[in-house]
């Protein structure tokens, strides 16, 4: 399902303008990250969508379909969300945590358990966790239960709001693998919020880039926006200025690997890699 906010404006009661004059088409089926610093308005604009957050003026349109004169509830129960600390229901066990939505959208409960274990399965967690409580998990394996529970109702939308700022950074890189998966495999429509540009670039099929107020400094592809940066703002954002981006190959007694500007190993080449960079030469 595609998404388009329309002049979306959202002032909040203290003279705040969070978000001034947004638009933009967030495509079906491919994964669109918002990325920008802290108060930019990524988060804003990301709960206006399931209209945890209304907005002052504007509209946005979900197929076309104005959200404004929909049920907020049902909305909600019919859009995936998943939280930075994974906002699980602490009393709750992992197979009842994940089979809320559809058990409060009538799914008989036996059958929203069963539906609960498959997911499970989806986003690589051992079906023996299934009655263990959210306490007893690792911030990872909670991670995995909140992106299990906002699947359940086989949502077209799924809202990711920084999801994986709170764990450690191997437990990052494995969500954000397993992340990428997941879109390949069901093909959802993804919006998805940090402030790690990598993290952007690794995820994203369309990066918009926030200044203050939701105000688009670029919008592109990863390579678009690390080939061409629209203004010095973007480039030093991305890393690009003073060359922070720019790579290069080091040969040591152990092999070739790929350093950046600064002399910090980036990657190991490959034999294949190493055969292309020499037939290159």
């Amino acid at each position: 399902m595609a998404i388009e906010f329309r002049s979306v404006t959202k002032r909040f009661a203290d003279g705040t303008v969070a978000v001034d004059d947004f638009s933009l088409v967030l495509p079906a089926h491919k994964t669109t990250v918002f990325v920008g610093s802290s108060g930019c308005g990524k988060t804003t604009l990301l709960r206006m969508i399931n209209r945890l957050i209304e907005p002052t003026s504007g509209d946005i349109t979900i197929d076309g379909e104005s959200i404004t004169g929909r049920d907020p509830v049902k909305l909600r129960r019919g859009i995936g969300y998943v939280l930075q600390n994974a906002g699980l229901l602490p009393h709750f066990s992992v197979i009842d945590n994940v089979a809320t939505v559809p058990v409060l959208n009538g799914v008989p409960k036996k059958q929203a358990r069963q539906r609960a274990l498959e997911l499970l399965d989806i986003v690589g967690l051992d079906r023996a966790l299934a009655d263990r409580y959210p306490r007893q998990l690792s911030g990872g394996q909670q991670q995995r239960v909140g992106v299990a529970r906002a699947l359940a109702a086989d949502p077209n939308i799924l809202l990711m709001d920084e999801p994986f700022g709170a764990v450690d950074p191997i437990v990052r890189k494995e969500l954000q693998t397993e992340t990428r998966r997941l879109q390949r495999d069901l093909d959802k429509t993804v919006v998805f919020v940090t402030h790690d540009i990598d993290e952007a670039f690794l995820l994203g099929d369309q990066v918009v880039i926030l200044e203050k107020g939701a105000r688009i400094a670029q919008v592109g592809t990863p390579d678009e926006i690390i080939e061409n940066p629209a203004s010095p703002f973007v480039a030093q954002f991305i890393g690009a200025e003073r060359g922070a981006r720019a790579l290069s190959l080091k040969r040591t007694d152990h092999g070739t690997i790929v350093v950046d500007a600064t002399g910090r190993a980036q990657g190991v080449l490959t034999d294949a890699g190493a055969s292309a960079a020499e037939g290159s030469a």
